[in-house]
């Protein structure tokens, strides 16, 4: 029996890292079709290529992934993105960003997934959110002033990132998430990468405006329906109002 618990553990493993997988591979693409294939000048790109290589994705599926989304090569890009608002268990507002070629197949697999929570009606809950842009990035600690940093920049605010936060972030570096203006998230992430500071995510995203008060047990349960969306193959972000 043991045997067979460690192949099943295995099996899970490998088809969690190919849905992994392919998701880097869709926002390669996605950052390419809508920022162009030169990730020096898109730093949504960058940020994705970077992310994928840690993830030991091949450089072949990763220049094929830019020409699809850039349109340089025979495939073309065909999704669709959407956006779904809802609630999770215990009123936790919650955005999910889903990339799909098929929307018609995603959006009832998302509702059954809503189950537990609550699917709401189109411009339900945004207005509970600051859309803005997000740059998560770290620096070795030596020297290092993440408010100089930010002002430098030209960010509206920062916060600390932990490796427990986002585990792109090693232990041993100082990680920071510089919350921008929209239009300023480009310069802002050429400025970083040019200063010293390893970008982990350059994107557009839902900063929520405040927090249910939550118990530890609603805490897991709210964090096992974010983990069953997060786990849906066409689901590209999920953005909820939990710390």
């Amino acid at each position: 029996m043991g045997r067979q618990w460690l192949l099943a553990k295995r099996q899970v493993n490998a088809k969690r890292k190919s849905a992994a997988t392919g998701k880097l591979v869709k926002e390669i693409s996605v950052a390419a079709k809508m920022g162009g294939a030169d990730p020096e000048s898109n730093a949504r790109l960058f940020a994705a290529i970077e992310k994928a290589r840690r993830e030991s994705v091949s450089r072949d599926v990763i220049e094929r992934a830019i020409k699809k989304g850039a349109g340089l090569g025979e495939e073309k890009l065909i999704l669709e993105e959407v956006t779904f608002e809802g609630y999770a268990p215990h009123k936790v507002p919650l955005i999910v960003e889903v990339l799909t070629d098929n929307n018609n197949r995603t959006a009832p697999e998302l509702r059954v997934l809503f189950k537990k929570g609550q699917l709401g009606s189109p411009g339900s809950n945004k207005f509970l959110f600051d859309y803005v842009g997000l740059v998560e990035a770290h620096h070795a600690p030596d020297g290092v002033d993440p408010e100089e940093a930010a002002i430098e920049a030209g960010a509206q605010n920062f916060e600390p990132l932990t490796h427990e936060q986002n585990d792109d972030i090693p232990t041993e570096r100082t990680g920071v998430r510089f919350i921008t203006e929209r239009t300023d998230l480009h310069a802002v992430s050429k400025w970083l990468s040019g200063h010293g500071w390893t970008i982990v995510t350059s994107e557009l995203g839902y900063l929520p405006k405040s927090f249910p008060e939550l118990t530890e047990e609603q805490m897991m349960e709210v964090g096992e329906f974010l983990e069953s969306l997060d786990d849906h193959d066409d689901v590209h972000r999920v953005w909820a109002a939990v710390k």
